[in-house]
């Protein structure tokens, strides 16, 4: 006992000493040593048996729970017969006579520890395990107890960790289903037995003024009268030992609803209880009754009561999640629903006392949550169930969901409120496409509720309306790419655009008179117009009017935004039947945008200029972007008049040309710039009229940007601009016949305007950056760049449009791309250069190969190769950084489009660029803990592979026919050798990214080539790659790949199931450590030869039934799900559960 004695307060010294804050981390990890040492000693557990019976140290108690903690995950197997009684005996003794002084992550850590021992005895060497669970709910003294060891058990054991065998798993699931009904009894006995008991003490409320306000809603949604009875009763005051008690419940059945199936384990009775304790959350009487009784009894909080009411809606939320729902389920589960949705409509009703926000303000927001889960989970996975069950008012839902979501309290929450929408339209939408000749009905059905629904999200995006919600959003930081203001009005206009969809004319009605009454102030703007010494200036001063501006010019702001979201409702089909209402929209747009730029607003003087100037412009550019949203509008209205020519449409053009050219300059703000650009590109790509480019305002911008002394716009509108016009001459015109092109017109005037493009970048020859260069090298690559990235971009757009445009394309390029070519090697190791010629290369070969020709092509791949030597490579990538490896990367992505080249053309160049590879940059990258690089070169490696196959084996026609008797004859052995061995090494490397993509590429090439059947492969390679992919499983370096690692172990030992079991598999467990000789031999034998024969014959039949016709999609993927018939053994358990027809 002395020595206990004497380690104990040794040990607590030692703890107490490893937390002190004076502790250096030397001597922290001089402890952990001892620690860890101590913890590894054979009956090191006994001692920590005495340690927890015998300190109140927290740090001491937490250590020895560790120490048992991992030798029952651990090492439990090498523990003696006898120790593992004591074990079990001491512990649960240990927990029952110190559970209510301990403290709680203590006692639920001994709990948790006791857990683990049933995970591994239970019910062979444990049967009483669950037993004592049983008898400790039940007894009144331990039943906090007994919940937190049922919960413990429902974590540990039905969801166990990945180190309990698959068979273990379900032995544990089957033993813990056979426990379901008399645990979920004693659940529901202990919830009815508090609620009963503080009922009969609850003083009933006097009745208020407005009970009679349930009305046929309530009877509607409850079809007895005593079931509302039963909830309209007063919700009991409990003591605080009674709260916890029902907390620990209800955690308990949400753990188990998380897993346990739909059945009648799930009575009536247990369902009606959880719907008791949800009120706890949305009875703001009770909650107040509480608070105030709470100063002089024992009773809870409102706070902790609304908790019981989260809990409550947690398990409702469980059983809502599932979607597979039996049968005889389906009665319990619309008997949910109308529980819930009297708890709905208790929440969305208004009194006197009460408005419905300030109803919700004062409930739980994380009932809220809990209840808006319930409701998206709702309309997600059942509302098609139950919509067709008469005693279920669906319309009369939406009335209160309308309310809930429009008094929302918090802008998350009606963000929330909003996707709920979202996925009732998608269901409608869906559903009417289903059934058509059921369409009216549908609409009819829901169409007050949709108007009412679209006319309140539109008045909640407008300041008229909404204004001091919508100041409070954040309209300056970014979070996912988009500011608090944008996402609120992204989504309001999704819930918009799918109301449109479905109710299009009530849809537009209610939208467009909006935007005029907003565009009717906008363009009554003119007349307070002034002109001043400095320009002009809007004569609005008055602090109100201002203010009132602003908030018509935000409205303004939004609902064009709206109008650019519903375009895509007036093409297609119904193109001719809402012809006239997009015309007024489209005329109207362009009038505002024409507006717009002639009195240029976004250079006015204001009152208020950080306010109102960014409105003005914002309106602005949203105007061309609503306009923009209509090209495909304009391109189909285009293709209905060309014989025609109409002059309504040629004015449109004309119009819009001369709205946007005005701000194609340098001295209008860029938000403004960039949307004009964006329109110009759009009526260029998009619409592409016939009489574009005789628009006197296009050729206004051709002159402003081909003029060499015009002052260049910032890059993106340059690029933006040149393709613009690019494409007008580039692109065929639709509805004409190839001979009305006017190709060679439009191809000279192309090459003047690539050649105006490009004038100072063909001026910089070879012989000008030679030693003595005549301009600045910053000046140069100030040149390089700007002209690049508008050819490439130019080239890029053009790429996989018709032959002859490409053809006029590549001729306008040509001088251009040979000075590029001329220019790459003077600036080798200027690696932003380099980056940006081969970025351009890039581009040229994925779109102009074939227009480039054969002979210059194998000019620049020559020249590449013959620049990027080793020595150049190892500068791009250890000395440059991030932008040296780009230009490798770049350089690598080039030779992939080269090796993936059909025909023999490039295959002189394979020889090259492997040794390339595999000679120059693999030993470079191999070591490299950096994963740059490393993707491109194997994908190139993959792809020399996968295209060149016949390269490495010469395939005959005899050996295609007697595939398996005649072997193919390898050629270049040696290097297909390395590239394999390269692979192989990726898999020892960290990089889980490099590791799957890798992986895939291998199990691609066996399944297009037979990779692992090719004898190279068997004999040389095969089981070296088993072997490191075994061990990569065995050490869990890359735990989130198992299921990839699995399939592809299989498939290689499938090629050789003889030699993976004589001889592979014994060396393999011969060479495990950490295994003794008689675990080798149980491993060894649990692998049995037959079995694999019988199980693999199994998995091919089940691909066969995938494969048979009848089969149903949803079967079919069942069958596939577990590896398309080539199946790990470790998924094949699921082949035994199959039903043997296999069709539907």
């Amino acid at each position: 006992m002395a020595s206990e004695e004497a380690s104990l307060r040794a040990l607590e010294s030692l703890m107490t000493e490893f937390f002190h804050d004076c502790t250096t981390n030397e001597r922290k990890r001089e402890i952990e040593e001892l620690l860890n040492n101590f913890a590894q000693q054979i009956g090191a557990w006994r001692f920590c048996l005495y340690f927890l019976s015998s300190t109140r140290n927290d740090y001491v108690m937490m250590y020895s729970l560790t120490v048992f903690e991992n030798l029952i995950n651990k090492m439990w197997l090498g523990v003696p017969s006898q120790d593992k009684m004591e074990i079990r005996s001491c512990l649960p003794k240990l927990l029952l006579a110190h559970h209510k002084t301990l403290p709680y992550f203590i006692r639920n850590k001994l709990c948790k520890v006791i857990v683990d021992i049933g995970r591994q005895d239970w019910p062979m060497f444990y049967h009483d395990f669950f037993t004592n669970i049983l008898q400790l709910i039940q007894s009144p003294v331990t039943t906090p107890l007994g919940l937190i060891m049922l919960k413990t058990t429902s974590e540990e054991l039905a969801c166990p960790r990945e180190d309990l065998s698959v068979a273990r798993k379900e032995e544990l699931r089957k033993l813990l289903l056979d426990q379901v009904q008399t645990v979920l009894g004693l659940l529901t006995g202990i919830l009815e037995t508090v609620w009963d008991k503080h009922s009969v003490t609850a003083a009933t409320p006097p009745p208020s003024p407005t009970s009679g306000e349930s009305g046929d809603l309530l009877s509607n949604l409850l079809q007895s009268p005593s079931s509302a009875k039963l909830l309209n009763q007063p919700i009991p005051i409990l003591d605080v030992e009674s709260e916890y008690i029902c907390s620990l419940a209800l955690e308990c059945l949400a753990h188990l609803f998380s897993w346990i199936p739909l059945s009648a384990s799930i009575t009536p009775s247990l369902l009606t209880t959880i719907f008791h304790f949800a009120r706890f959350g949305c009875d703001i009487r009770a909650r107040k009754m509480a608070s105030v009784n709470g100063s002089s009894q024992n009773c809870v909080s409102g706070q902790e009561r609304g908790r019981l009411g989260v809990l409550a809606m947690s398990c409702i939320n469980e059983l809502m999640s599932k979607n597979c729902v039996p049968m005889e389920f389906e009665e319990y589960l619309l008997r949910m629903f109308q529980q819930t949705f009297y708890l709905l409509q208790k929440i969305t009703k208004d009194n006197n006392a009460h408005t419905v926000k300030s109803r919700l303000e004062e409930l739980d927001e994380s009932y809220i949550e809990k209840f808006t889960d319930f409701l998206r989970l709702f309309v997600s996975v059942h509302l098609r169930r139950i919509e067709s069950y008469s005693q279920f008012p669906v319309v009369e839902f939406l009335t209160l969901l309308f309310k809930y979501t429009f008094h929302q309290p918090t802008h998350e929450g009606y963000f929330s409120c909003l996707d709920i929408w979202t996925l009732f339209l998608d269901y409608l939408t869906s559903k009417i496409k289903s059934r058509l000749g059921d369409k009216e009905a549908v609409l009819n059905r829901y169409e007050d509720a949709l108007v009412l629904l679209l006319t309140e999200v539109l008045n909640r995006i407008q300041f008229r309306y909404n204004q001091a919600q919508l100041e409070e959003l954040d309209d300056e930081t970014l979070d996912d790419d988009q500011t608090e203001w944008q996402r609120y009005l992204r989504q309001s206009l999704e819930v918009v655009a799918k109301v449109m969809e479905l109710l299009p004319t009530h849809a537009f009605s209610t939208l467009f008179p909006v935007l005029q009454d907003n565009l009717e102030v906008y363009l009554g703007l003119q007349q307070f117009i002034v002109t001043s010494g400095s320009g002009h200036r809007l004569n609005i001063t008055a602090e109100n009017d201002c203010r009132r501006l602003h908030c018509s010019l935000r409205d303004l702001s939004s609902l064009l935004q709206a109008v650019g979201r519903l375009a895509e409702y007036f093409i297609g089909d119904v193109f001719a039947a809402r012809f006239n209402d997009a015309l007024t929209v489209v005329e109207r747009l362009v009038k505002v945008t024409l507006y717009g730029s002639q009195i240029k607003l976004y250079n006015i003087e204001t009152a208020v200029p950080s306010v109102l100037k960014p409105d003005l412009i914002d309106v602005h550019a949203q105007s061309l972007a609503a306009l923009q949203a209509y090209s495909h509008w304009l391109a189909q209205y285009c293709s209905e008049v060309h014989r025609q020519n109409t002059q309504q449409f040629v004015t449109l053009i004309s119009t819009t040309m001369d709205a946007i050219t005005p701000l194609i300059s340098t001295k209008v703000q860029d938000k403004l710039l960039l949307s004009a650009c964006h329109l110009l590109v759009s009526l260029a790509t998009t619409v592409r009229p016939v009489f574009l480019i005789s628009i006197p305002a296009v050729q206004k911008v051709f002159n402003r940007i081909t003029d060499a002394s015009a002052l260049r716009l910032v890059d993106k509108a340059q690029v933006l601009v040149c393709r613009a016009l690019s494409n007008i001459l580039l692109l065929p015109w639709p509805n004409l016949p190839e001979n009305e092109q006017q190709w060679p017109v439009r191809s000279i005037n192309h090459a003047s305007l690539i050649s105006a493009l490009s004038r100072d970048y063909r001026n910089l020859k070879p012989s000008a950056v030679a030693p003595q260069r005549k301009m600045p090298l910053d000046d140069t690559k100030l040149i390089i760049h700007q002209t690049l990235s508008v050819l490439e971009d130019i080239v890029e757009n053009i790429s996989g449009e018709s032959t002859k445009s490409r053809q006029i394309c590549y001729q306008s390029l040509q001088e251009s791309v040979q000075v590029s070519l001329a220019l790459f090697p003077a600036f080798i190791h200027q690696s932003d250069v380099t980056d940006e010629m081969l970025s351009f290369f890039l581009t040229l070969f994925r779109g102009l190969r074939v227009q480039m020709g054969v002979p210059f092509t194998e000019q620049i791949i020559q020249t590449f190769l013959n620049m990027f030597t080793r020595e150049q490579l190892a500068e791009s990538i250890l000395h440059e950084g991030s932008t040296g490896c780009r230009v490798v990367e770049k350089f690598l992505k080039i030779l992939q489009v080269v090796v993936q080249e059909p025909g023999q053309v490039f295959k002189p160049f394979l020889p090259s660029i492997i040794a390339l590879c595999m000679e120059q940059v693999y030993p470079i990258i191999a070591e490299r803990p950096s994963p740059d690089v490393k993707a491109e070169l194997f994908e190139l490696l993959f792809r020399t592979l996968h295209h060149n196959w016949r390269y490495f084996f010469k395939s005959t026609v005899l050996a295609s026919v007697q595939r398996g008797i005649t072997e193919e004859q390898m050629e270049n052995e040696p290097q297909f050798s390395a590239i394999m061995q390269a692979f192989g090494q990726s898999f020892l490397q960290p990089d889980i990214h490099l590791f799957k993509q890798n992986l895939f590429y291998l199990e691609t090439l066996n399944t297009k080539q037979k990779l692992y059947h090719k004898k190279i492969f068997r004999t040389a390679m095969l089981f070296q790659f088993v072997n490191v992919l075994l061990q990569v499983l065995v050490h869990k370096s890359h735990d989130l790949l198992q299921e990839e690692i699995g399939i592809a172990i299989y498939n290689m030992a499938s090629v050789d199931f003889d030699g993976f079991f004589a001889a592979f598999l014994p060396e393999f467990l011969t060479s495990c450590d950490g295994v003794d000789a008689n675990q080798k031999s149980v491993l060894g034998r649990n692998f049995k030869m037959d079995r694999v024969r019988r199980e693999r014959g199994r998995a091919k039949r089940r691909a066969e039934w995938a494969r048979k016709p009848g089969t149903c999609a949803a079967r079919r993927g069942h069958i596939e799900a577990s590896g398309r018939g080539l199946c790990p053994p470790c998924s094949l358990a699921a082949a035994h559960e199959m039903p043997a027809d296999p069709v539907l």
